[in-house]
């Protein structure tokens, strides 16, 4: 191991290996290096050391699965809940309402009860599984061009006071100020915001959701959106067909209480089915609809407005701060704004969370290359470079003067 001092306590033949980079406020303070024992030994017998990925000492307060590839905040518990009751009211609905209705009614109700549950659990996931718009840190040299770029302040006068850390830019005529971020040392892009429970700016921030477990941003608000609008239809339609089950099974056993007794809640399901079950969905869908409906119709109206929760809240684009405040990323039309959240383009991840974190100041050592069992027996190329000649002189006839030997022409 290497210490942060840079002492070596064990060299580098240990199993593992982690170098400190000497920048701490990169994006990557830390350099964690592995040493396999599939892939350690080369042919010539050296240690090969592979580099962790960015995801494996990324800062702040997430969670990455499958190497990198999904992102999820700490907190998990009501995400799990959110999961346990979607999971508990379908199961119900198929094992009670669905076949009964089927028979009696139309074999469709299942179908359609399926096709609903799948793209609500589709986008439920996509959302809590997604980047939200996560920004990466400044790196240790990003971070030091912007301290000398803020003015220092002035020793000579001690009532000196060094100007707020903002910057200004005007978007479709509206001015519109950058704050610096203390955590992430970087001015934070427009509609940014540091999230305290994730401890990272995400751009485009909506608010954190812990149902979801994540945060809700420029990258996953589109699934969100459609989670919360499907859940709620969801809700509606296994309600009508709770409702539409007790009712029926109460005309066929002369009432309520009787098909009670006369359907009891055992083994096996379908074909003995209780309006119990029926009751204890239709309670829970009751409470969701009244608390997803209500959220729903407030997103459908951020949406419609080309608003964030968070700037809703804030008032950020009111008029009551000032007579000449508009909204800058609204194109002046609902349906616009509809189809440029729901139908516009998909941005990439920035944080690369699967490459390899590799500080600027640390090189990673290369394997030795094996050497050749079977010479070649050609000779070997001579190292030094060959003298390079002079250039070809142009051709000039008057300049060339030819002489002959002396001939006797009288000899013969």
């Amino acid at each position: 191991m290497v210490s942060p001092s840079g002492t070596s306590r064990s060299g580098l033949n240990s199993p593992s290996t982690s170098l400190t980079s000497s920048s701490s406020g990169g994006r990557y303070s830390q350099l964690e290096l592995d040493t396999s024992a599939s892939n350690s030994q080369g042919r010539g017998g050296s240690e090969v050391i592979m580099p962790k990925k960015k995801w494996q000492v990324f800062p702040g307060r997430i969670h990455f699965y499958c190497d990198g590839r999904i992102v999820m905040a700490r907190q998990k518990g009501v995400f799990y809940l959110t999961l346990f009751l979607l999971v508990v009211t379908i199961t119900l609905f198929f094992a009670f309402d669905s076949p009964y209705l089927a028979r009696k009614l139309s074999a469709a109700i299942p179908v359609v009860g399926a096709v609903m549950f799948l793209f609500t659990m589709a986008a439920l996931l996509r959302c809590s599984f997604s980047d939200p718009g996560i920004i990466p840190r400044a790196t240790a040299d990003e971070a030091a061009d912007l301290e000398r770029q803020i003015e220092v302040p002035n020793p000579d006068n001690p009532t000196y006071r060094p100007p707020p850390r903002v910057r200004e830019v005007n978007i479709n005529g509206q001015p519109i100020k950058l704050k610096y971020c203390y955590t992430c040392k970087i001015f934070r892009p427009p509609r940014a915001s540091h999230c305290s429970l994730c401890d990272n700016c995400v751009e485009n921030f909506d608010h954190h959701c812990p149902w979801v477990g994540n945060c809700v941003g420029k990258r996953n608000y589109r699934y969100f959106y459609l989670f919360i609008v499907s859940t709620c239809v969801l809700s509606i339609y296994v309600f009508a067909c709770n409702i539409t089950t007790i009712v029926l099974l109460s005309n066929d056993q002369g009432g309520f209480l009787e098909a009670i007794k006369k359907t009891p809640a055992r083994y096996p399901f379908p074909f003995y089915l209780t309006p119990i079950a029926s009751i204890i969905e239709a309670l829970i869908c009751f409470i969701s609809i009244w608390s997803v409906l209500g959220l729903a119709g407030f997103h459908t109206y951020l949406v419609a407005s080309s608003q964030t929760t968070n700037e809703d809240i804030k008032g950020t684009w009111s008029s009551k701060r000032s007579q000449d405040n508009f909204n800058p990323y609204s194109f002046g039309s609902i349906v616009t704004n509809c189809c440029a959240v729901l139908c516009g383009s998909f941005y990439p991840s920035v944080i690369d969370s699967r490459g390899y974190a590799v500080p600027e100041t640390q090189v990673i050592p290369q394997p030795p290359r094996p050497s050749n069992p079977y010479p070649s027996p050609l000779p070997p190329t001579p190292t030094h470079p060959y003298p390079r000649q002079a250039p070809p002189q142009p051709y000039n006839a008057t300049s060339v003067v030819a002489t002959y030997p002396p001939s006797n022409m009288n000899s013969h």
